[in-house]
């Protein structure tokens, strides 16, 4: 068994440096950050103090550190949508295993050929679909699979992104534009459509789906907004997507409320000040207009997925919701299985004549619910255990062909919501 596991990171944003490259300082007994890369010199700068990474293993991209020799037993590509199949593969063939950044590519070619290559240089790849890992999906894991409500016959799921998410993300922040990186079904619910599926042993056969841009678009602007929300706009008090009312004043994220973490070190990576954050807001994308941006991925999307056993599941993604989350409905032959991040709950009735129902405390179940409802750190460390050969395998531990199922749900879906609701068979998608 190997007692240690040296790690390179390609790409030092909010998931490459602020989450997996952190599980280092979790785990030093089991891996080590060796290597790590990025286009920001900061970053770079910021990542070796934090981690003690010599000069020599400090690169100006992935494709500076790729094109060295084999530094590390693991990659993680953290890089932008686009670029992680371009740098996956190159690296897969200098001999690293992969943690990769969803999605893997908004192409259906490029995740086939990803495949191709993993398989030819027998590689490991894992697709970062967190959820499963967490303590509330793995305890709804455990209720399906020993029928505690039958047969799973209907799915009703909501990913509830948020007012101030969706601004963040996906109008102002670095996903809003397709054209540039995914389409919003495959960036942000790819995890969805990867974890419902799996948690009620389902597989899709095909898939429908209407979704549009409906708010944040130049036509919707109220009379008197800005281009920028610190110049001079005159409906900045009654706008809630208000860069400095969000960034600055939000009761959780805001500064004022003493946050320093994400989604503020998106905007301020590093020592951060009110003055800095301020003088982002003034001058970056995170304090343009939301009806100004050049975004055009949809705030709000419904796929309907037709299960090869003809059970049937729904999915809404919307970003006009008050709280930030998922809820999701289990309804089986024997009862139904009611689960919400939010209150961390999980309600289970059953079908008897006294309507038997258990309420389950997810945070009864685990110490730690940091990183994605508690999934991040034991997403990485349960697949570093399997690289130093302390596990043979885990059920959670996904494989590239299981993630390419949520890839080709995603692109049916896109396809589908384009061509205004046309049904679209998975298999046409996958070969």
């Amino acid at each position: 068994m190997k007692s240690v596991i040296t790690v390179a990171i390609a790409g030092l944003g909010s998931r490459g440096r602020d989450t997996y490259a952190q599980a280092a300082k979790r785990f030093p007994e089991k891996m080590k950050i060796v290597a790590v890369a990025d286009i920001d010199p900061e970053k770079v700068r910021l990542a070796a103090e934090e981690f003690d990474i010599p000069k020599e293993n400090c690169f100006s991209g992935a494709e500076e550190m790729i094109q060295a020799d084999r530094l590390a037993d693991l990659m993680v590509i953290a890089t932008q949508d686009r670029q992680h199949v371009g740098h996956a593969i190159p690296a897969l063939r200098k001999g690293y295993h992969l943690l990769l950044e969803k999605p893997i590519s908004p192409f259906p070619e490029e995740c086939r050929k990803l495949l191709q290559v993993a398989k030819e240089c027998d590689r490991k790849v894992v697709v970062c679909h967190v959820l499963r890992y967490t303590p509330m999906f793995r305890k709804v894991k455990e209720l399906l699979d020993s029928d505690e409500i039958g047969t799973v016959v209907s799915i009703a799921a909501i990913e509830n992104v948020g007012w101030w998410h969706q601004s963040h993300s996906f109008v102002r922040g670095n996903w809003r534009n397709a054209d540039e990186t995914s389409p919003m079904i495959l960036q942000k619910c790819c995890h969805d459509l990867d974890l419902y599926p799996w948690l009620a042993n389902k597989t899709c056969r095909s898939v429908s789906s209407y979704g549009s841009t409906h708010l944040f678009k130049s036509e919707m602007a109220p009379e008197g907004c800005a281009l920028r929300c610190m110049d001079g706009c005159r409906v900045k008090d009654s706008c809630p997507f208000d860069a400095e009312a969000i960034y600055l004043k939000h009761a959780k994220i805001g500064y004022d409320s003493g946050n320093r973490d994400w989604p503020l070190n998106v905007l301020v990576p590093g020592e951060m000040s009110r003055e800095a954050l301020v003088e982002q807001i003034k001058t970056g994308p995170y304090g343009r207009c939301v009806y100004h941006c050049d975004n055009n991925v949809v705030d709000h999307q419904v796929v309907n997925l037709r299960m090869t056993d003809d059970t049937t599941m729904s999915l809404t993604m919307t970003g006009f919701t008050a709280d930030t989350g998922r809820t999701a409905k289990f309804m089986g032959t024997l009862g139904e299985i009611w689960v919400d991040m939010k209150a961390n709950q999980i309600v289970v009735s059953r079908f008897d004549a006294a309507n038997t129902k258990t309420v389950i405390d997810v945070s009864a179940l685990a110490d730690d619910f940091s990183g994605h409802a508690g999934g991040d750190y034991v997403m990485v460390e349960e697949f570093i255990d399997v690289l130093r050969g302390a596990k043979k395998e885990s059920p959670y531990v996904t494989s590239l062909e299981q993630s390419l199922q949520s890839h080709y749900c995603a692109f049916a879906a896109e396809e589908s919501r384009l061509r205004g609701g046309e049904v679209i068979e998975l298999e046409k998608i996958g070969n």
